[in-house]
């Protein structure tokens, strides 16, 4: 509906993210799923304020190191706890209107961060964030070794299939592990 840095001259600047919505316009995508757009870890589930509604902010790990998160926007529902693993195209949440503030549509954003801020949705400069298409699209289809697993994808896949847990660094085993702790109890 509206895309990376389009100029909005009611709004008051360029969008920074991309405005995604339904084949049928207006409210038909209410309550459609929102899948995560790669594994990663939900570092705020919640409503930093009116405009933004309900939203939820995923930490991801390039394979070179750099954290970038996606962003999650104008929800009707939060499907996921704070803290929690995701896996990639698992659903976070659905499709909304930001509590009635706008017709329904997912306002995607991607940015290069350690910090965490929602920040406004329209600016004069991009500062942090990225072109959501193009990011996706750069770090679509990485070969199976250059991600970790997501822990939760982990646990759901050796549980359903009895397979066995695919290798993982140091740091990964490590919060599987705690995570299996935290359900054992």
């Amino acid at each position: 509906a509206q895309g990376f840095m389009e100029a909005n001259s009611t709004r008051g600047g360029n969008h920074t993210g991309d405005d995604i919505n339904g084949i049928g316009g207006q409210n038909s995508d209410l309550g459609d799923p929102v899948y995560a757009v790669a594994n990663g870890l939900v570092v705020y589930a919640g409503t930093p304020s009116e405009g933004w509604g309900k939203t939820i902010i995923l930490a991801h790990r390039l394979p070179d190191g750099r954290t970038l998160h996606s962003m999650y926007a104008h929800l009707d529902s939060i499907e996921v706890a704070l803290q929690s693993h995701i896996g990639r195209g698992a659903q976070i949440g659905s499709v909304g209107t930001a509590g009635g503030r706008y017709l329904a549509h997912l306002h995607l954003e991607m940015r290069e961060t350690d910090g965490l801020s929602p920040q406004a949705g329209y600016s004069s400069h991009p500062f942090d964030r990225l072109d959501p298409e193009a990011t996706i699209a750069a770090n679509r289809n990485a070969a199976d070794d250059a991600l970790n697993p997501s822990t939760l994808s982990v646990l759901q896949l050796s549980r359903r299939n009895n397979a066995p847990l695919p290798e993982m660094d140091a740091e990964s085993a490590l919060q599987f592990q705690q995570f299996l702790q935290r359900n054992n109890k």
